[in-house]
C-alpha cells in the first residue's frame, strides 16, 4: 500500500519593497519571502481534490496586502503576522513557515550626513529570517545574515595538518583568510529586540574574525560562535556557514622575482567549505 507520508506547498521569492514615510525621513525596506504550509492536503495529492487548497497566487497578494496595515518593523515582526494571518484564516492549516530576506539599503552620505529620502545598496550582504508557527502556539523565530564577505591580511595560519602521498598543499604561517559568511541562530522565545539583538551578534562575529589568531578556518568559526552564544543570552544557538575563499601565493621565481607574501591569485572555485553550530550545554 501507497500513502503519501509528508507534504508541504507554498510560494517562493515573494519579493516586496516597502516605504515608511516619517516627516523627517524615510525607511525602506526590500524583502523576499517564502511560504510554506503543512496540513490537510492529502485529498489534493491522492484525488486531485483541491477544496482545501489555498492557491499561492493568494499568498503573493497575503504579502502585499498585509505589508500595507503592517505595524513590523523588522522582519522577524513581520514574519510572526504572517504566519499567524495564514493560520488563522485555513483552518486546515496544521503549521506554516516563513522564510525572509533582506537586501542591505543604508542612507546615501551627502555633505557628511544620510539624506532622508536617498539610499544607497553598497553590499551584497543580505539579512535572514525564518518564522515557524503551529496551532498548539509554538513560535520559533530565527534570525542570520548571509554573504557577508570578509577578509583579514594578518593573523592567520594553517600548519599541522594530514600529509599523505596526495597532499601537495604546503603548510603556512602567514597567509590571507577570505569568507562569505553565513550565520544563522535561533531566539529562546519568539519575543526580542531582534533589530538590536541582529546588530549585537554581527558586531560580535566580525569583531572576533579580526582579532582571532587563527589556527584554521574551523578555530576561528568555533571561537566567532563562541562569542556570540556568551554575550547573547537570548539565543540558543548558532549555526555558521564559512566557505574558505582561496587566495594562492603568485610563483613569480620564473620571472627573477621574490614575493613576500603580497601578490596572490583569487581562485573561486573549487574551495573549501568550514560549518559547525554551536550550542548551549547544561
Amino acid at each position: 500500500m501507497i500513502a503519501l507520508a509528508e507534504n508541504s506547498y507554498g510560494k517562493s521569492r515573494v519579493r516586496l519593497a516597502r516605504v515608511k514615510r516619517h516627516a523627517d525621513h524615510h525607511d525602506f525596506y526590500e524583502w523576499t519571502i517564502d511560504i510554506l504550509l503543512e496540513g490537510d492536503f492529502e485529498s489534493c495529492f491522492v484525488a486531485g481534490d483541491n477544496s482545501n487548497v489555498l492557491p499561492t497566487d493568494t499568498m503573493k497578494n497575503t504579502v502585499y496586502s498585509l505589508a500595507r496595515t503592517s505595524s513590523a518593523h523588522c522582519m522577524e515582526e513581520f514574519g510572526k503576522e504572517l504566519v499567524t494571518f495564514l493560520l488563522d484564516r485555513n483552518p486546515q492549516v496544521s503549521a506554516a513557515q516563513v522564510a525572509l530576506s533582506e537586501k542591505s539599503w543604508q542612507h546615501l552620505p551627502v555633505g557628511g550626513k544620510p539624506h532622508p529620502t536617498t539610499f544607497l545598496q553598497s553590499s551584497a550582504e543580505c539579512q535572514t529570517a525564518e518564522i515557524a508557527a503551529d496551532r498548539k502556539g509554538a513560535v520559533s523565530v530565527c534570525s542570520g545574515l548571509d554573504n557577508l564577505i570578509i577578509m583579514k591580511t594578518a593573523g592567520s595560519e594553517f600548519s599541522g595538518f594530514i600529509k599523505d602521498s596526495l597532499t601537495t598543499l604546503p603548510e603556512t604561517t602567514d597567509r590571507l583568510f577570505a569568507t562569505s559568511l553565513r550565520a544563522r541562530w535561533k531566539y529562546s522565545a519568539p519575543n526580542a529586540s531582534f533589530p538590536a539583538l541582529r546588530s549585537k551578534i554581527r558586531e560580535l562575529l566580525v569583531s572576533v574574525f579580526a582579532g582571532h589568531i587563527s589556527k584554521s578556518v574551523q578555530h576561528t568559526l568555533y571561537a566567532m560562535g563562541e562569542a556570540a552564544l556568551a554575550n547573547v543570552p537570548e539565543i540558543e544557538d548558532i549555526e555558521l556557514t564559512m566557505p574558505n575563499k582561496h587566495y594562492l601565493l603568485a610563483d613569480l621565481s620564473r620571472f627573477g622575482q621574490d614575493n613576500p607574501n603580497e601578490i596572490f591569485v583569487p581562485i573561486d572555485e573549487p574551495h573549501g567549505t568550514i560549518e559547525a553550530r554551536l550550542h548551549r550545554q547544561g
